[in-house]
């Protein structure tokens, strides 16, 4: 198994299209993402990632990363990031590398790959010269608690002091730190028949929903559903 970056082989990173994604679809609508994702692709090819499995010559996963000014304070989140960094403000000047997503294909789970790929932004941080790897983590298992803040559900722990989230005890085993809620990462808002498409649900009237995939519910109101997603922060020590 290797990580390469887009740069190293763009052949590569041209079939991120190969890994399964168990992101829920609406994840992929949000209009500050929807403008900006694609750039980190073109514009920073040196700081995403992709995972191959040379063995099988399979693309399994691959991760985005940006650069980001922590010094005043965390930032707002992705979308916050992306509109700092290729918004028509000018650029802050960067400290952090921040991970944007990490995705293992779902047909190569119990491997233990999401590991390497946070190594691997660790390795990208500390080649860029930053001190340190900050992740908006989007928890596992938020989805099955929807109505639980994200400051009490990040919280929890097993009996052995680790985090009771999937996604967080990786970090947390990498040597990640807890820094707090992100708690607006991503705003995603459509029509009714936009979230009808996304989920496969119906929405008779306005209201608070839980959706598949949610991390918090869907506020519809006047026939449109908006969606923020929290995030939990965690920072990477690198080198």
């Amino acid at each position: 198994m290797r990580v390469f970056t887009y740069a190293e082989r763009p052949d590569l990173a041209a079939r991120t299209g190969e890994v399964r994604d168990a992101l829920p679809e609406f994840t992929g609508h949000g209009q500050i993402a929807v403008e900006h994702w694609g750039k980190l692709r073109t514009e920073l090819p040196e700081l995403q990632l992709i995972m191959w499995d040379d063995e099988s010559d399979a693309v399994v996963g691959h991760a985005r990363t940006l650069p980001a000014r922590e010094a005043e304070g965390l930032p707002g989140g992705i979308d916050e990031m992306l509109e700092r960094w290729f918004g028509e403000r000018p650029r802050p000047e960067p400290d952090v590398l921040s991970a944007m997503v990490a995705v293992v294909d779902n047909r190569h789970n119990g491997r233990g790959l999401s590991s390497l790929l946070i190594r691997g932004m660790r390795d990208v941080a500390a080649r860029e010269g930053f001190s340190s790897l900050i992740a908006p983590v989007r928890p596992t298992w938020k989805d099955r608690y929807p109505l639980i803040p994200m400051e009490q559900y990040a919280r929890w722990t097993r009996g052995d002091g680790l985090p009771f989230d999937p996604w967080l005890r990786v970090h947390a085993r990498l040597g990640a730190e807890p820094l707090g809620t992100c708690p607006a990462s991503m705003r995603i808002e459509g029509s009714r028949e936009e979230w009808e498409t996304w989920t496969g649900m119906t929405f008779p009237q306005d209201g608070d929903y839980v959706v598949p995939g949610g991390l918090v519910p869907v506020e519809f109101r006047d026939g449109r559903g908006v969606y923020v997603e929290p995030n939990f922060w965690m920072r990477h020590p690198v080198g």
